[in-house]
């Protein structure tokens, strides 16, 4: 893939958003950016959103020769431990594979171990996230229903991510995995302790020297990604405490409707309007229950899933820099070390050129990895937005409903009073 270049300025991108400042919306003005008129429902826009991202799922659909399921989670208990295994139903028309389609039973430490490998050969490509493995925010326990849940859905978004990347799709541990029935033999092979020790010695000392020539462009993408992932990081924290002030505002109307309930009975005149107002909080408790859930189920997941992609960026740019600051100083060894300046010269030259395909794989991933992250982070905005909108309109539906049946009976009533 050829080089691009990152933008100088990426504030046009990214959320103008301090971690304790609070979210509000201040424009109303009703035309989009570019000057035509606003559509004429909410409805309306996102559909014409909904439409370009199925033909743009439809045009990915024809593309991928992969396809990857995780599901039906069981959980398995020793005398050691309890966890879960995943079921991984894997279809392909690669040549490279025997069979064309795979089935395999998968925990979640064979997903660590995938990703370990895929980092320790690719150490400067983006390997998507893995879910935390401890309880996420708001899971009390952590194997009930909905904890397991989310989980496989981001162990399936994990796969798939790989499966549509052009150098990582094709490794073959990401095969191994999708086939092999048993993977004790396999975890086993890799460097050995020692080994991994002396490198983390290096990567240390390498860290702590510094890299006195990084390219600015690399330098622009780790002050982006630092931004990055303090905005989400704000965002995130916002969503949950939106979330958890909204909880404590359905157990208010869950206490608030039974007592308008109670009332009626005793208030034979009253009876009616204040059983329709009961009715309607209980309505509006149903929906505000609903859209708790949809803001859980579709847009933490999303923002959380970058928080922990900024992370990973963070430690992709680390080992790009630890490549650089090696390269740095066997350069400086070389003007000092005169005797053995051949030997030098092979190994700058041979790290001259692990700096250039570390460049060159990190500029391809970043443009791909900024353009799924935009891409995801719009469809779960657009989203929640709509559902808002389904939201407001149904509560706003509700309490007019009610208007509407008191206005009738007070027109009644004064057609009686009149006639009596």
């Amino acid at each position: 893939m050829s080089g691009q270049s990152v933008p100088a300025d990426f504030s046009g991108h990214m959320l103008d958003l301090d971690e304790d400042d609070d979210l509000e919306v201040f424009s109303k003005n009703t035309s989009l950016a570019d000057g035509s008129p606003m559509p004429n429902s909410p409805s309306s826009m996102v559909n014409q959103y909904r439409l370009e991202e199925d033909e743009e799922e439809q045009q990915d659909a024809i593309a991928k020769d992969i396809f990857i399921t995780v599901d039906n989670p069981e959980s398995h208990v020793t005398a050691i431990e309890t966890f879960i295994v995943y079921r991984v139903v894997t279809r392909t028309t690669r040549s490279e594979f025997d069979s064309c389609e795979y089935e395999v039973r998968r925990r979640y430490q064979d997903f660590i171990w995938l990703r370990s490998k895929l980092e320790e050969s690719h150490p400067t490509l983006i390997v998507h996230p893995l879910p935390e493995k401890f309880v996420m925010k708001g899971m009390v326990e952590r194997f009930n229903n909905d904890f397991i849940e989310t989980r496989r859905k981001a162990l399936h978004r994990f796969l798939n991510r790989i499966s549509e990347h052009p150098v990582l799709s094709y490794s073959q541990t990401f095969k191994v995995f999708l086939t092999a029935q048993d993977l004790a033999s396999h975890r086993k092979q890799g460097p050995g302790f020692l080994s991994r020790m002396g490198e983390t010695v290096r990567a240390v000392a390498q860290s702590v020297r510094g890299v006195r020539s990084r390219p600015e462009e690399f330098t622009v993408m780790q002050e982006y990604v630092e931004d990055f992932g303090n905005k989400m990081g704000s965002v995130d924290k916002v969503t949950q405490r939106i979330i958890k002030e909204q909880r404590e505002y359905l157990d208010e109307l869950k206490q608030y409707g039974p007592t308008y309930t109670q009332w009626a009975e005793s208030e034979d005149h009253l009876r009616e309007p204040l059983g329709g107002v009961a009715g309607c909080v209980e309505r509006c408790s149903k929906e505000t229950d609903d859209q708790i859930q949809h803001l859980s189920d579709v847009l933490v997941p999303a923002l959380h899933e970058y928080v922990l992609c900024a992370e990973t960026l963070k430690a992709v740019m680390k080992r790009r820099d630890n490549i650089q600051a090696e390269l740095d100083a066997k350069s400086e060894a070389l003007v000092t070390r005169k005797a053995e300046q051949e030997a030098l010269q092979d190994e700058v030259d041979g790290l001259a050129d692990r700096v250039e395909a570390a460049n060159n794989a990190l500029r391809g991933d970043w443009s791909r990895w900024q353009d799924g992250m935009r891409t995801d982070l719009r469809s779960a905005f657009i989203s929640t937005a709509e559902k808002n909108v389904e939201y407001y309109e149904k509560c706003l539906a509700v309490w007019e409903s009610f208007l509407l049946s008191q206005r009738v009976q007070t027109t009644e009533m004064k057609d009686e009073d009149y006639a009596s």
